[in-house]
């Protein structure tokens, strides 16, 4: 177990109980901001956000709609990480595959903000050429990338808007395994990150996020500020080294 810091542990493991006597043993603490988060793996997810060929590759949709995607790639290497030491504590990993049917009957039609507001839609709509070619299922721009290829034991769930939470089976299938405290990582930091993390906190799930595993789209100010919004409002921020470290206790 990591050593306590000064600041004030939070917990999700039921105080004065059966449970939190037994955890004592079990339970590891995950150096964060503002304060360390205490948490059990049986109840831990590590999720990985829309790391696809359309956020992620050369070509892709984000690439294509003049989106800086230089620093997509120094985060790849910092996932796999994370997820490998997930899976060797037996931490689920859930990778969360942003898109739409072929026709885009999920992505709303006009009827829809999201047919105003989604730039693979809205670049899509400016170049005709590029009609079908972004976040259709089965296509390449939709697929999980090569470096980040889900393992046999890993969990892939679609979801058509930037929160993992909304319409998708994310929920129930977190529920489903007991788990209580979700860990981020992928892309975008301030759009499908933070969305998804956003919504699960009103759902009652302790979050936090490993800033150095992220990446926006915007600028160094803007995963600041994302950075800022989670560790103040919504979870909790720590690294990926804290990550491996914290986890490697408990194998």
């Amino acid at each position: 177990m990591t050593d306590k810091t000064n600041a004030t542990l939070i917990s999700t493991i039921p105080v004065g109980t059966p449970e939190a006597l037994e955890a004592g043993h079990a339970a590891c603490i995950l150096p964060a901001r503002p304060e360390p988060l205490a948490m059990l793996p049986g109840q831990t997810a590590l999720v990985v956000v829309d790391m696809q060929n359309a956020y992620a590759s050369v070509g892709g949709y984000v690439d294509t709609a003049g989106f800086d995607i230089s620093g997509a790639q120094r985060v790849v290497e910092k996932i796999a990480r994370a997820a490998g030491a997930a899976r060797a504590a037996k931490i689920p990993v859930i990778f969360l595959q942003n898109g739409w049917d072929a026709r885009y009957v999920e992505a709303g039609g006009p009827g829809s903000p999201n047919w105003y507001k989604s730039n693979a839609l809205k670049t899509m709509r400016k170049n005709p050429a590029l009609s079908g070619r972004f976040l259709a299922k089965g296509g390449w721009d939709y697929e999980l990338i090569e470096p980040l290829k889900p393992q046999e034991q890993d969990i892939v769930v679609p979801k058509t808007r930037y929160s993992g939470m909304f319409n998708s089976s994310l929920d129930s299938t977190l529920r489903a395994r007991g788990i209580r405290n979700i860990v981020f990582t992928g892309i975008a930091t301030n759009v499908c990150v933070e969305s998804t993390l956003r919504d699960a906190f009103h759902l009652e799930y302790f979050c936090a996020m490993l800033e150095d595993a992220t990446h926006e789209l915007g600028g160094p100010a803007i995963q600041a500020a994302s950075v800022y919004n989670i560790e103040t409002f919504f979870g909790w921020v720590s690294t990926v080294d804290q990550f491996v470290e914290t986890i490697a206790s408990a194998v």
